[in-house]
This record gives structure tokens, C-alpha cells and sequence, in this order.
């Protein structure tokens, strides 16, 4: 058992629990009272096995009322089991789970719910067909001599999210409304359903920065109502920011819980991977040969039929990292699927290496010496439904030895991911499970694995470690350095600055589909690139910035 005295950790046996005085049944639940009531929630010895896998091993967890309390690790380190059976998704191995001092076995979500704790999943469990109300009330639908009352509900909805700050229009399609608005109804549902404790798996994963504090104030206001908060991350910045305690499990094991107050970021980095981390990419001098690709004059509509890449024109070397910049919607996703071949050119040239790749189909790009890693790793990055082997043999499977004469060898295919996985330190069982039961950190890691394996002379990365914690970011980091390194062209293109800052030797910034200025890294400035990703000029940018009195440097 883990608590904390200022920053301190103390820890105490199995012995140390107080005994159980008696049992009764309770709406379904099983609960036995015990004498100690000092915690909201509490896991005790909590094991959770998947066949001889543990993701969770012996993890204790307790939760104050009234706080915002992390649970910090590196993606695969099992925060999410653990929740998933605080919330009746799974179910312990061994161990047992406290509410207000009394055991219960949380059999179901609807068990979960009618104990009053809740679960704003990661990704959203909303119909988009559905409005906002009947997305809230879907499964806990009130009726009235047998007609569902959804005036009643609509009012009752209207009330909690003017009581909690969370506005939102309660007739409006899921499909129309954004992420952070979708994000909310996930937490409306929580709350209509009665959640005292409320749980949130990585909710920042997909939002805008503007959207995350949006988030924060949310949260805070929540635990002034008496909520208690479980948030799942692996932002140190939020933890910092929004956290009162927080614990950390690494490996499936508890390591300890510490009050925020008393530890930097670098030490909690550092408790969650196990070593010294660091929070900036070691590189030597870039020393670019000759030009890879070449992008000439390029214009690619979106799916409405509008230009969203206008006239772009940029040139990526042997020997360096291009990083491009800009608001997400400026033409990223569309300039990334026309050179990965996913989106037609309309007019403009693309070569690698002098070879015209114009729209060419995926497999005679990839073909022709180009990696990528796509920006959304679910939908353009992994068959989920597929082994981690057959994932990472995807681009290869029909060359040999992967392959002869139409038939596949998956002794060669499974030894190839095997390879790898160990390589890339992907955390698994075996290269035999499914994609799906990876975390979103491993995913991201098998597909760099299968993309770098092929060894392409041009790297196309989007947004390489969205939703990643500091080990697997410091990772994927180093290895797209040392593709440069091997005088490779690396393409990033990501929505978080300090990564763009931090790995590219050169960037060019992207406002409405057009490059509007490139720059030298060492000699610019976050509000540098900043002004340029509004839309100045980069001569308008730093007369701006001069006459504040600021440099880009």
C-alpha cells in the first residue's frame, strides 16, 4: 500500500488493511464494510491477468474526494485497464475496490454508473446520427407510461450543463460539432447518469490547445462541485497544471504517489520511465546532400472541391529534417495525401529523387523510397483487426521472402515482426495479437518500425507522437534523427511547436495552403512562428516582434 507524506512515499504490506466486519448485497453490487473511509476510491492489490500476461500487477490506487488525481505512465503501463475495471469494463484477477470504505465488485458500466463513477473514454462512444441529447441519454432513457419523455430530458440536460459550464446545443447532431464539444457530451453523460467519480482516459489526446483549457477549467470547476477526478495521461504540463497527487505506474506495477506540489515534470518523467529522460533531442550539425524531393507549383482540393493546397512549392535533402508548421486545416492533411499518393494532384509536380511520382498509386510511391507515417494511425496506419505481424508486413507481404508464388510465408512474415518489435521496443505479448490490443504508443511504434525497416530514401511523418508519453516521444525522436543521420529526408509535419523546434533543421511554415516562410530553427521563436502561422509574411513577422521589443531568437 502507497500514501504519501509531503513527498515522501510509504509503503505498507498486505497485512496492514483493517478486517472486514460484515457483508450485505446492494443493487446488484456486492459490498462488505470496512472501518477505513478515508478515500473516495481505493484499489487494493489490484491484478489483472490476460492469460500469462499481467497488465496490472498487485497496483494500489487510492483517490481523495474533492481531487484531481493522475494516474501517470507510459503508453502499454496499464492505466487503462486499471480503470477499465474501476468502471465495470473489466474485471480484477485478484484485489479488491473500495467506494467510501465499503468493498464492491463493480460487475458492469451499468454496475459502475449506479455507483456513481464514470468513464470519459478516449475515443468517444457517441453516434454521430443521434443529437446531442439522445446521445446523453442513450441507455438511461427516462419514459412516461412507456413513452421515452425526451422533453424531459432535454430540460434536465439543459440544467446540468448550466450548472457544470458545459455548454452545448442539445439538438445538434454529434456529426456537426467539434471534438471539444463532443468531448463535452461525453462528460454530460457521466454527470446525467449521477457520476460522483469521474474518470478521464487521456482526454487531451485530440484537442486543440484552446480546447485543453477549455478542459482544465472544466475539471477544476467539477471537484469545487465535490467530484472527484481520476485523469489518465501522460502530459506532465496538465498533471502540473490541473493535479493535485498523482501516481505512477510503470509496467503494470505500482511505483508511488506523490503530491504535485512537490516534484518537478523531469522527476515524474523520470519515476514513469525508469530512467533519466530527456526533453531535448541530442543532434549533431545537419549537413544536407543532395535534393530528395521536390515539390513544384502544387495545388490539391479537399473533398468539397476547394483549393486547399495553392501553388506549393518545397525542397527536402538527403541528410536533413524539413519540419512544417502551421494550424491544424491549412492544408496539411491534403499536401501529406497527395504525396503519400492518397489524394489527387490537380496541377504541380512531385519527384523523388527526379523520378515524377505524380499521382501514382500508394504502392509505386512507397515503391519508389517513401516511408510513411500517416497522421491518424487507426485509419490510414494499422488493419486493427489484423496481427501486429501481418500489420508490419503490410508494405512487404507479396515481395519474398515474405512471400512466393502468390503464397505467403509466415514463418518469414512473424520472424520479420519479431525482429522488429524487439528493435523498436514494441511491448507486447507476441507479434500474434491483434493491432487493436496494442496502446496507442506501441501502434505508433510498429508502424515507424515497418516504415524505417523498408529503409526509404524520404521519411513522411505526421504528427509522429500525438498522444504519446515523454519515453515513447524521446524514442520516436531519436529515431528520426538517425534517419537523417543516414542521410535520409525526413518530411515532419506536426501541430506541436516545441516538436517542430526541437527535431527540424530547417521549417517551413504553412498558412492557408501556401508556405509563407521558412526558417533556421536556432533563429526563430514560437511567437515567430506563430505570427507566421496567422498569416504575416516573415519580413512582416519580425518588424512585428522588433517593435515589441522581441527577436525570433
Amino acid at each position: 500500500m502507497l500514501f504519501t507524506k509531503g513527498s515522501a512515499i510509504i509503503s505498507f504490506g498486505k497485512g496492514a488493511f483493517p478486517e472486514l466486519v460484515s457483508s450485505r448485497k446492494l443493487e446488484g453490487c456486492e459490498e462488505r464494510v470496512t472501518q477505513e473511509q478515508n478515500y473516495v476510491i481505493e484499489m487494493r492489490h489490484i491484478t489483472k491477468e490476460f492469460g500469462t500476461f499481467k497488465a496490472n500487477d498487485n497496483v494500489n490506487l487510492q483517490v481523495k474526494k474533492g481531487e484531481i488525481h493522475a494516474l501517470l505512465g507510459e503508453n502499454g503501463a496499464g492505466k487503462s485497464t486499471l480503470m477499465n475495471m474501476l468502471s465495470g469494463i473489466l474485471e480484477p484477477t485478484s484485489g479488491e475496490i473500495y467506494l467510501n470504505g465499503k468493498v464492491v465488485k463493480v460487475t458492469s458500466p451499468t454496475a459502475a454508473n449506479r455507483l456513481g463513477i464514470g468513464m470519459v473514454h478516449q475515443h468517444f462512444m457517441l453516434v454521430d446520427a443521434f443529437t446531442v441529447t439522445e446521445n446523453i441519454i442513450l441507455g438511461s432513457e427516462k419514459t412516461h407510461f412507456g413513452t421515452l419523455n425526451k422533453k424531459a430530458a432535454r430540460k434536465e440536460i439543459e440544467e446540468v450543463s448550466k450548472r457544470y459550464g458545459l455548454s452545448v446545443n442539445p439538438d445538434a447532431y454529434v456529426r456537426d460539432i467539434s471534438v471539444g464539444m463532443q468531448q463535452r457530451v461525453e462528460i454530460l453523460k457521466t454527470l446525467y447518469r449521477g457520476a460522483e467519480v469521474l474518470i478521464f482516459d487521456e482526454p487531451t489526446a485530440v484537442l486543440t490547445p484552446q480546447e485543453i483549457d477549455e478542459l482544465i477549467t472544466i475539471m477544476k470547476e467539477l471537484v469545487k462541485e465535490g467530484k472527484s477526478i481520476i485523469l489518465i495521461t501522460h502530459k506532465l504540463d496538465e498533471i502540473k497544471a490541473v493535479a493535485d497527487r498523482c501516481t505512477v505506474i510503470r509496467r503494470g506495477k505500482g511505483i508511488g504517489t506523490v503530491n504535485i506540489k512537490d516534484v518537478t515534470s523531469q522527476q515524474l518523467a523520470d519515476m514513469m520511465v525508469g530512467r533519466a529522460v530527456s526533453f531535448k533531442t541530442a543532434k549533431k550539425l545537419a549537413q544536407p546532400k543532395e535534393v530528395v524531393l521536390d515539390v513544384q507549383n502544387l495545388v490539391v482540393k479537399e473533398n468539397r472541391g476547394v483549393e486547399a493546397v495553392k501553388d506549393l512549392s518545397l525542397q527536402v535533402r538527403a541528410g536533413e529534417v524539413l519540419g512544417i508548421a502551421g494550424i491544424d486545416g491549412n492544408g496539411q492533411s491534403e499536401l501529406l495525401q497527395a504525396l503519400t499518393g492518397l489524394r489527387k494532384v490537380e496541377s504541380g509536380r512531385i519527384t523523388i529523387n527526379g523520378d515524377d511520382i505524380t499521382n501514382r498509386t500508394p504502392r509505386k510511391i512507397t515503391e519508389s523510397g517513401v516511408g510513411h507515417v500517416p497522421e491518424d494511425r487507426h485509419k490510414y496506419g494499422l488493419v486493427l483487426d489484423m496481427t501486429l505481424a501481418e500489420n508490419i508486413g503490410i508494405q512487404t507481404y507479396y515481395q519474398e521472402p515474405y512471400s512466393k508464388m502468390g503464397v505467403l510465408n509466415y514463418g518469414e512474415i512473424n520472424e520479420h515482426a519479431r525482429e522488429l518489435i524487439q528493435e523498436f521496443d514494441v511491448r507486447t505479448v507476441n507479434e500474434l495479437v491483434a493491432a487493436k490490443a496494442l496502446s496507442g504508443g506501441n501502434q505508433q511504434k510498429a508502424i515507424i518500425a515497418r516504415e524505417v525497416s523498408r529503409d526509404p530514401d524520404l521519411l513522411i511523418v505526421a504528427n509522429p507522437t500525438r498522444g504519446l508519453d515523454v519515453g515513447a516521444i524521446e524514442f520516436i525522436h531519436k529515431r528520426l534523427i538517425e534517419q537523417r543521420d543516414k542521410l535520409k529526408a525526413v518530411l515532419l509535419i506536426s501541430f506541436e511547436l516545441e516538436e517542430i523546434l526541437n527535431v527540424s533543421d530547417r521549417i517551413a511554415v504553412i498558412h492557408a495552403g501556401k508556405i509563407v516562410g521558412i526558417v533556421d530553427p536556432n533563429e526563430t521563436s514560437e511567437k515567430e512562428l506563430g505570427l507566421l502561422m496567422a498569416g504575416y509574411s516573415l519580413e512582416d513577422a519580425r518588424k512585428e516582434l522588433a517593435e515589441v521589443g522581441e527577436t525570433g531568437e
